[in-house]
């Protein structure tokens, strides 16, 4: 794809979600198809005619099995954060057809027990998980997000 191609092409509606638990620490995931050490936060794209909160609650529970039961809402970015992929992504995801992702963010607190969090879901994205400081997230996540999620982190820092 050229630089014009890529350039025009739109922006993934999707949710991406900081879960946090009673320590404070955040809840990441090792991506089964990323390279190793790939770790991220859940995320995932908005289905037509679902709100971006609705997403944000199926998106966690397909990915980490835990259900609005198990989390409290604890507040939501105001604005959207828009990252690019690299130019080599671009054309192996979503066929081709976004730039990047347009996400809109929201933060939860986990009430349960780590025993109540299941990544072997119906389609697994994470091959493993831990509860981690964000500075340590930092720097096991794709540099790609880096610059979401020091933001994200930002943004919810009174929130946690």
């Amino acid at each position: 794809m050229t630089i014009e191609e890529i350039e025009s092409l739109p922006y993934r509606p999707c949710v991406g979600i900081m879960l946090v638990n009673a320590n404070g620490l955040v809840f990441a995931g090792q991506r089964i198809d990323g390279p190793e050490g790939a770790w991220q936060m859940p995320q995932g794209g908005i289905d037509e005619g679902e709100s971006p909160a609705d997403a944000a609650f199926r998106e966690l529970e397909e990915e980490t099995g835990a259900g609005r039961d198990l989390v409290v809402p604890l507040g939501s970015l105001d604005e959207w954060i828009c990252y690019d992929l690299p130019t080599d992504l671009i054309p192996k995801l979503w066929g081709g057809r976004f730039r990047g992702q347009r996400q809109k963010w929201f933060l939860f607190r986990f009430v349960g027990t780590d025993d109540q969090i299941d990544i072997v879901t119906k389609d697994p994205e994470f091959n493993e998980w831990r509860w981690c400081p964000q500075s340590d997230l930092l720097t096991r996540i794709v540099p790609f997000k880096t610059r979401t999620y020091r933001r994200v982190f930002e943004e919810f820092e009174a929130l946690t």
